[in-house]
């Protein structure tokens, strides 16, 4: 089989990526190595930064997410059971849309499917040859058979765990990597929220988030030791733990119900650097994990999709090559800015292992402080609405 782009990952980066190349009449390949359904099924962040959303729309995809995706003008810090929130359109004049990846990813393959592009599912043992040449291609396995594509460009979308950085030679590729000690234990209920906004909460026992997918579909989480199984969390207990955590006036009104889905995720900061080697491109995940405090791996991994597509259409367009050769700067600048909010978020909001109670003095000053303060409030906007392209 013979294609222009060769990608990697047929979740919602590789599915965009290929939607906006065939807009541009650029034609690619999709190679994802679970089936459909699995993709589908699997549960994750839900808050679109402005450029996220303006570059679904760009991609002809947005249609079902401004009619069902929820604004948020604004969100809830809370500290010792008590809160406040930042208005983000008073502070930047900007907001957010709460629109579930799985729904997002549903749209992409629903576009995908009516241009006629070509997703294969069930893709085994992908490997990428000849990266460092100007014929690059990828072999997979399907149904016992051995399938290869020919490209001129490979694009690696396929997470911390995919194939596409461990191509980058040893010797050229440098890792940054940051690793909480606690994780997230996250429940899905099918419940009504219990704010319009979302609410993140530091408190002495441990971090708290209340988050929703749509009217009556609830997300939730708990900041917990890794160490601990997810058998360990009954219903009552996470709904009673969480009650603890939240301003009291929350807590008051949640309505609770059984979970639908229960994990337990680590947190990691993360970032490989170069993000392009030869003929190969990593997006999103495959490059940088950040914890999810800030609301950035999708947004993130879109903005990566940005820069790309724009070095991939000059390329075809044009056959200028000046904005593939900076997409790997261009890309990473934003990501460690973004790190860094992700990061300080984290900092500011979960309770370490090793935390005296003067440091926990600190974060709630430091919530405090955001409180009364414009300029403060101004920045944790900006940063979290989502920095310009």
């Amino acid at each position: 089989m013979r294609t222009q782009v060769c990608i990697i990952g047929g979740g919602p980066s590789g599915l965009l990526l290929a939607q906006l190349l065939h807009n541009d009449g650029i034609d690619s390949v999709v190679l994802e190595k679970r089936d459909r359904a699995h993709v589908l099924a699997r549960i994750r962040a839900g808050v679109l930064e402005q450029g996220s959303v303006e570059l679904l729309r760009r991609a002809g995809v947005g249609a079902r997410m401004d009619r069902e995706g929820f604004v948020h003008a604004g969100t809830f810090l809370a500290a010792a059971n008590r809160g406040f929130r930042i208005d983000f359109e008073a502070r930047v004049g900007k907001s957010v849309m709460v629109y579930g990846q799985t729904e997002v990813t549903q749209d992409l393959y629903d576009a995908r499917d009516a241009a006629g592009g070509t997703v294969i599912d069930r893709a085994d043992r992908v490997t990428p040859w000849g990266l460092d040449s100007k014929a690059p291609a990828v072999t997979y396995l399907r149904d016992g058979r051995e399938h290869r594509v020919t490209c001129d460009f490979v694009v690696g979308c396929d997470g911390f765990h995919g194939v596409s950085r461990t191509c980058i030679p040893p010797d050229v590729l440098r890792e940054f990597e940051r690793v909480y000690p606690f994780g997230w234990l996250g429940v899905l209920s099918e419940t009504p929220p219990v704010a319009e906004e979302l609410i993140y909460a530091n408190h002495p026992r441990g971090f708290a988030l209340c988050s929703m997918r749509n009217a009556g579909l609830s997300r939730y989480y708990l900041q917990v030791p890794l160490s601990e199984p997810v058998d360990a969390w009954s219903d009552h207990a996470f709904w009673d733990e969480l009650k603890r955590r939240i301003p009291e006036d929350a807590a008051d009104r949640l309505v609770t119900g059984p979970a639908v889905e229960k994990s337990i995720a680590p947190l990691r900061s993360y970032v490989a650097e170069p993000m392009r080697w030869g003929r190969l491109f990593l997006v999103g995940d495959a490059a940088h994990i950040v914890p999810p405090t800030g609301a950035k791996g999708l947004n993130l991994a879109f903005s990566d999709v940005h820069y790309l597509h724009e070095g991939l259409a000059a390329h075809y367009r044009d056959g200028s090559d000046a904005a593939l050769g900076s997409y790997s700067d261009r890309a990473l600048a934003r990501v460690w800015k973004c790190e860094r909010f992700s990061w300080s978020m984290t900092q500011m909001l979960h309770r370490f292992p090793d935390q005296t109670p003067f440091d926990q003095r600190m974060q709630e000053s430091e919530l405090a402080w955001l409180e009364t303060s414009v300029a403060a409030q101004t920045a944790l906007a900006e940063n979290y609405v989502g920095l310009p392209y």
